[in-house]
């Protein structure tokens, strides 16, 4: 199921507000269970994201064909990677 306009506008909503704790990976699941929802650390992912909020970037999932991939493209997205960045010492 591709990820809607709608759905892409909550999850901006979260992550726009949300802290480096589990509480936002906690509430876009709640929101989202059709998604699979995963973090890990900035440094971890080399491609660019699909969109940058204060504390995470976020990457679309693609798992259409089989192979997990990053994707730019919300029709083909099955979840969400978050990926934490460090705001300093």
């Amino acid at each position: 199921m591709p990820l809607g306009t709608d759905e892409l506008i909550e999850i901006e909503r979260v992550l726009a507000e949300a802290k480096l704790d589990a509480s936002s990976l906690s509430e876009l699941r709640r929101r989202f269970p059709q998604l699979a929802v995963t973090r890990c650390d900035a440094s971890d992912v080399t491609e660019r994201p699909f969109r940058s909020f204060p504390h995470f970037d976020l990457h679309l999932i693609d798992g259409c064909d089989r192979c997990v991939q990053i994707t730019t493209d919300p029709a083909r997205a099955i979840g969400i990677l978050l990926a934490a960045r460090s705001t300093g010492p």
